[in-house]
């Protein structure tokens, strides 16, 4: 059985907690971002192959989420 690449994107949390996502590196940085910012998650992929822009956004948002709150407690 072949083994499933990964779906990731990167993103960048605001201080006012928008979420900006990139599909890489190298487009975030033409687009201004600072390469230090950026947070790789990984994407169910179904919800990479059909989700929306929004569900995209809200996923992240739970993943980030939940890394502070790991980091809360270690």
């Amino acid at each position: 059985m072949e083994e499933e690449t990964q779906n990731t994107l990167l993103v960048r949390r605001d201080k006012d907690g928008a979420i900006t996502l990139y599909a890489d590196e190298d487009w975030a940085i033409e687009r201004g971002a600072d390469p230090a910012e950026l947070i790789t998650i990984p994407i169910p992929r179904e919800l990479y192959v059909s989700g929306t822009v929004q569900q995209l956004r809200e996923h992240a948002a739970t993943y980030l989420e939940s890394l502070d709150g790991q980091k809360g407690t270690s």
